[in-house]
């Protein structure tokens, strides 16, 4: 009874993961109808519906989110346990999945991976590179490359560099509109704005030490992506929030100039995070430890542009 109990939770996490009941018996290597029946028989055994499911999508109902949670974690301990008894960690292998943002994934994180395939060829990495975020836990990512503050009490984080955002403008805009000298004139010139994920897009949050300011910007580009937004702010089209690490080698060249520099933006510190778990994997342990080696010449609070 136990195993099957660890086998239909195995089951259900690979359900969700795989977002359908076609896709989970196409992975399994069974036919839909199996995969429906077992799942009416896991609902029928717990006496609770689990999941609400239409032809195209599946969607956890309360007592699935319970299940697919507390299940998770109970088959992380299994795993754990197993690996300690058989000494898996010694030697790192196996899939990783991992998420990052598109910009810093494709320019920094792919260039390293292709190394850390090299050093641990046993490990097999998948990356996924998006600006919409991602769940760690429900969509089955072993780690992700996050810029900014760490949403979920569920994870753990490790810094990876020191990141700061900054606002700029080309050298041409800035001669023919002048610069801005308070948050407020930013409300005057023309800005690029970065529509990420979900949220509220063009406004902007500076602080100057007790004093805050909370500014509502437009211009006539935008976009979701940052490298379009960096093409036109180097184009003179206005001015751009931007990270540290996407504006700096523009600011060392001179093809831009930083805008209102005595007031700081919300910083962008770029972690890696993972669920968090009382014994690592030896593969998600051995990436984070050459992430981290990786990118230690950027993990200096005081010196600006270090080299991205």
């Amino acid at each position: 009874m136990v195993m099957d109990t660890f086998s239909d939770l195995a089951f259900f996490k690979l359900l969700i993961k795989q977002g359908t009941l076609a896709a989970t018996a196409q992975e399994m290597g069974v036919t839909p109808p199996s995969v429906s029946k077992r799942l009416a028989a896991l609902e029928g055994r717990l006496g609770v519906r689990l999941l609400h499911r239409t032809t195209r999508r599946i969607n956890l109902t309360p007592e699935g989110e319970i299940y697919l949670g507390e299940g998770a974690r109970l088959l992380d301990d299994l795993e754990q346990l197993e690996r300690r008894v058989a000494g898996a960690r010694a030697q790192p292998s196996g899939l990783m999945r991992v998420a990052a943002t598109l910009g810093f994934g494709r320019r920094h994180i792919a260039p390293l991976l292709s190394t850390f395939a090299r050093k641990y060829p046993a490990v097999e990495v998948q990356l996924s590179l998006s600006d919409r975020p991602v769940n760690l836990v429900e969509q089955g990512f072993d780690m992700a490359i996050r810029l900014g503050e760490l949403p979920d009490a569920r994870l753990t984080a490790k810094l990876l560099a020191n990141n700061r955002r900054l606002l700029c403008a080309s050298p041409a805009y800035l001669k023919r509109y002048g610069q801005p000298l308070t948050p407020r004139d930013l409300q005057q010139h023309q800005c690029i704005v970065l529509r990420e994920s979900d949220d509220i897009y063009g406004t902007w949050h500076l602080h100057r030490g007790s004093q805050q300011e909370t500014v509502k910007v437009r211009g006539p580009l935008s976009s979701n992506d940052g490298d379009c937004a960096m093409a036109w702010a180097l184009d003179g089209h206005g001015v751009l929030l931007r990270s540290e690490w996407d504006a700096a080698p523009y600011l060392r060249s001179g093809r831009l100039c930083q805008v209102l520099a005595d007031w700081s933006l919300p910083v962008a510190d770029i972690q890696v995070v993972f669920p968090t778990r009382a014994n690592l994997s030896a593969k998600t342990r051995a990436l984070v430890d050459f992430l981290h080696e990786s990118f230690k010449a950027h993990r200096k609070p005081d010196v600006l542009y270090s080299g991205w």
